[in-house]
């Protein structure tokens, strides 16, 4: 497989105290963006760590 074939749509994204929001990171499985969204939440910061996939309406959209 090469890596134009490589399908990633589950995304986690961050949200900041000021409210901006940055994309953590792309994964090929729900699983494992939720696990990186939970390791990152249990840090203990005030920042909001959420799952959605590729193309979906906004947090919590998509399952």
């Amino acid at each position: 497989m090469n890596d134009s074939t490589v399908t990633l749509p589950w995304l986690v994204f961050r949200q900041d105290d000021n409210g901006n929001r940055y994309r953590v990171g792309r994964y090929a499985t729900r699983a494992e963006a939720q696990q990186i969204a939970d390791t990152l939440d249990g840090r203990g910061r005030q920042q909001l760590y959420w799952v959605e996939k590729l193309g979906a309406a906004g947090p919590g959209a998509a399952d």
